[in-house]
């Protein structure tokens, strides 16, 4: 923590600016920026700012932490099935109602950072996190678990499209490296939590979730002191000059790659939620191990996802976004139509590949989305984080009911045909010639 709060103290001009100051008048024409226009920067270049380094790491670690809570949901579905006897429908609408919560509030949330950031609301993101954490411990019942990830979805909600902000502004123009760091952190989270649900949640059982309350107490911390280097940062800036950078399309070019854009992440979510909410079922199901190996397994394919998570963002700095996009979502389809028909080894090799690549899509879709609208970080960061969490939600649903209709193998079945979605890449336009 010591090395962390070191930090803190680092100039503003160390770091590229993408927020409006919460002194201007967004009411005021001349202070309004249209989404495909401008946005408002210090006088430095990206090129030649310094990525505070120990910011993303702090930014990245809160993620983990957050992450980590939030894992624990899905990472639980079996012992909430035996306990309560819950059908794969009822599993799908938990997965909703923590979903769909944070998707619906997430733009939202980043719509109105946008136009008056909040520098502890990283914070307060977190403590409503633990509150549902805590609830879910001792929920009793399907609708007090069902409220309890609603709450969870909400403290994410708060989070995610504020953290991508901050770690825009301290990424001194590395802008797909500190994507890539701060979500790599959330994955590990992800990755982290069926780990710790079958070392700890499944021997100890559903109150063992009120353990995980320490992680959610030390994230707050974290963000109370990156909270306090972004007030810093607003109240310097004021005073630095701004210039205005152009988008690179036009509004209309720019609407229609968001929405390509959107479809790619819903083929994304929606076959990476056919293995975080429903692999260790199908595991058990299909293969008759153990709940403890179906959650190793689901480790070894979230520790995948987290390693392409971070290396999509450095490779797009180098190749362009738009090739890695290109890449992450046609270049798993051979492993995703393969794995159905897989015993299991090659089942937990295939996932592993799988993965990576799809990982390695989404920093490269939010920084591609940013740099269509830059004046509009947080909102952009909020319906892409928020859209991922809704398709999430929504495909836990519809995959847990039509697996109950049918069968789980005949749902991985159907999902690999998803990432065939990924051709409409042809449709986005080039940012850049590198692109």
């Amino acid at each position: 923590m010591q090395e962390i709060s070191t930090e803190f103290s680092v100039s503003a001009t160390n770091v590229s600016e993408t927020v409006p100051s919460p002194q201007m008048d967004l009411n005021d024409p001349q202070d309004s920026a249209e989404p495909t226009s401008t946005v408002i920067e210090n006088d430095h270049s990206r090129s030649s700012d310094v990525t505070a380094f120990t910011i993303l790491m702090a930014l990245s670690i809160s993620h983990l932490l957050n992450d980590t809570v939030q894992s624990l949901i899905a990472a639980v579905y079996p012992v909430l099935k035996d306990s309560y006897a819950l059908n794969y429908t009822q599993i799908g609408l938990i997965t909703l109602a923590f979903q769909c919560t944070a998707s619906l509030l997430q733009p939202i949330v980043g719509l109105y950072t946008d136009r008056r950031p909040l520098p502890f609301i990283l914070a307060l993101g977190m403590g409503i996190t633990l509150c549902g954490l805590l609830m879910l411990s001792v929920a009793s019942n399907f609708p007090l678990i069902l409220i309890s990830a609603a709450l969870v979805g909400i403290g994410s909600a708060v989070f995610h499209p504020e953290a991508s902000r901050v770690a825009r502004l301290a990424s001194g123009g590395r802008h797909g490296f500190a994507q890539s760091l701060f979500q790599v952190g959330g994955n590990a989270g992800s990755a982290i939590g069926p780990l710790l649900a079958a070392f700890i949640v499944v021997p100890w059982g559903q109150k063992s979730l009120a353990f995980f309350s320490v992680t959610a107490v030390a994230a707050i911390l974290i963000l109370l002191r990156v909270g306090a280097w972004y007030r810093a940062h607003l109240a310097e800036r004021v005073s630095k000059p701004v210039r205005a950078v152009s988008s690179p399309v036009s509004k209309t070019k720019a609407v229609m790659a968001i929405a390509v854009l959107l479809c790619l992440i819903f083929s994304k979510f929606f076959y990476q939620t056919s293995l975080t909410s429903y692999y260790t079922l199908y595991l058990i199901e299909t293969f008759n191990i153990s709940v403890q190996s179906a959650q190793i397994r689901l480790f070894v394919f979230l520790g995948a996802v987290a390693v392409g998570t971070f290396l999509g963002g450095p490779i797009g700095d180098r190749i362009g976004f738009k090739a890695v996009i290109w890449v992450s979502i046609l270049g798993v389809l051979p492993f995703t139509l393969i794995l159905p028909y897989a015993d299991l080894l090659w089942t937990t090799i295939l996932t592993i590949p799988i993965g990576l690549i799809l990982a390695s899509a989404f920093s490269a879709i939010v920084i591609y989305a940013q740099e269509l609208l830059p004046s509009r970080v947080g909102m952009v960061a909020g319906l892409f984080f928020g859209f991922a969490f809704g398709m999430g939600g929504i495909g836990a649903a519809v995959l847990g009911w039509l697996a109950d209709q049918t069968s789980i193998s005949y749902v991985y079945q159907l999902c690999s045909f998803l990432p065939l979605i990924g051709l409409l890449t042809i449709l986005l336009p080039n940012l850049h010639p590198k692109s």
